[in-house]
């Protein structure tokens, strides 16, 4: 499979957190999503991941926050961003 890396990126939140940003644009859409890009951003606080966004073959757009899943209606990459950033900071407010 052929897939481009369009983001690969940390930032650092805090000094016990960071955020990892990783998206490819795919050939082609994963079983269970209806866009070509394949995902994972994470909020990691003291070594365990508090939030993140990703899709996996199958299981489509979810994130999870905590222990919790929820479905993620992906609309577009930049939507993606901005709504997991929102997250981010609603988990620092």
């Amino acid at each position: 499979m052929n897939a481009t890396l369009l983001l690969n990126v940390r930032h650092p939140v805090t000094t016990d957190a960071f955020v990892e940003l990783v998206v490819w644009r795919l050939p082609s859409p994963l079983s269970g999503s209806r866009h070509d890009y394949k995902y994972r951003l994470a909020l990691v606080v003291s070594g365990s991941c508090v939030l993140r966004y990703d899709n996996e073959p199958g299981k489509g757009d979810h994130k999870h926050m905590g222990e919790e899943e929820f479905p993620y209606p992906f609309t577009t990459p930049q939507t993606l961003l901005d709504d997991f950033w929102k997250d981010v900071d609603n988990w620092r407010a």
